[in-house]
């Protein structure tokens, strides 16, 4: 009979540890919780992390993430209102709100994944039908100052890639709600030509990038052409007024040598007779040159006294 007792008394210390065990639950950080009794919901979700307490083995605690979290959807080629296809990569940010209205309409992170791959999906096809591929590849503040070249002719977008990620998440963050999630932003995460588009618009890049540096080509021939011409007109008038100075300094020195030669001859005019004797004589008589003089030659008279000195 003691030994009765004392495995109803353990039983029952055990049960009762059980049951304190089982009567209370810790919330975490970043967690929210919803309880249920026989899988029905009781009470409002508990979002603060904390300690509870419930009823133990008739209720149950269904924990859920309250963080922001990621989906990241499936690349698509997707055709565009003016039928060219671009290859879109999407990613968007998501977190619970509502964690009974969670529980009832998803249950499971993956419902939830897959219950968005069906809203964002379809919301960004729409709205990639419905506007032209330049919107789409286009930011909002692209503009012809900032990303292109003066003689660029494409016209800007009306709208640009990030006011249709807004779009697209104002739209799909309609649907969101009925299933206790929010949606916080949409991006495109890459946005490409598919290959076909891809090389048409390398092929008119480079064409464009040919005409644009044909054109700066011709403007810096003009250019040069405008400087050489400059300078040579520059060169001519340098050229000009240095040889009108020079040719004002020679004479000016020739007029004055002139004088001096006057000047000097006329105070002596044999010794003027006598200078210019010499520079006949420097002209007649060269190195290999043979004179016949007669005995009575000025000449000959010359070179005798030069001799007798």
């Amino acid at each position: 009979m003691k030994q009765i007792s004392q495995f109803f008394l353990i039983g029952l210390v055990l049960l009762s540890i059980t049951v304190v065990y089982d009567g209370f639950f810790i919330l975490k950080e970043g967690q929210q919780a919803m309880i249920t009794q026989f899988g029905a919901p009781v009470g409002e979700p508990k979002t603060d992390a904390g300690f509870y307490l419930k009823m133990p083995f008739v209720q149950d605690v269904n924990y859920f993430d309250k963080r922001v979290q990621i989906w990241d959807g499936d690349p698509n080629q997707i055709p565009t209102n003016d039928k060219t296809y671009v290859y879109l990569d999407v990613t968007a940010r998501w977190r619970i709100t509502d964690a009974l209205q969670y529980m009832q309409a998803v249950k499971t992170e993956a419902r939830a994944q897959s219950l968005l791959d069906d809203i964002i999906d379809g919301t960004v096809r729409d709205m990639v039908n419905k506007n032209d591929l330049i919107e789409i590849i286009r930011s909002s503040d692209w503009s012809l100052d900032t990303m292109s070249t003066p003689n660029n002719h494409e016209t800007p977008p009306k709208q640009g890639r990030d006011v249709i990620s807004d779009l697209v998440l104002a739209a799909a963050a309609k649907v969101t709600p009925q299933y206790g999630i929010k949606l916080v932003d949409v991006m495109f995460k890459r946005v490409n030509y598919i290959e076909s588009v891809r090389l048409k618009v390398y092929d008119r890049m480079i064409s464009e990038r040919k005409r644009i540096a044909a054109e700066k080509r011709s403007t810096g021939e003009g250019r040069k052409a405008e400087i050489l011409g400059k300078v040579d007109r520059e060169l001519k008038v340098i050229l000009s007024e240095a040889n009108r100075e020079a040719s004002t300094i020679k004479g000016k020195a020739d007029a004055s040598a002139t004088k001096i030669y006057g000047d000097i001859y006329s105070k002596d005019p044999d010794f003027f007779t006598f200078s210019k004797t010499l520079q006949s004589y420097s002209e007649v008589i060269g190195e290999n040159t043979s004179l016949i003089l007669s005995a009575d030659s000025d000449l000959f008279n010359y070179l005798q006294n030069i001799d007798s000195k």
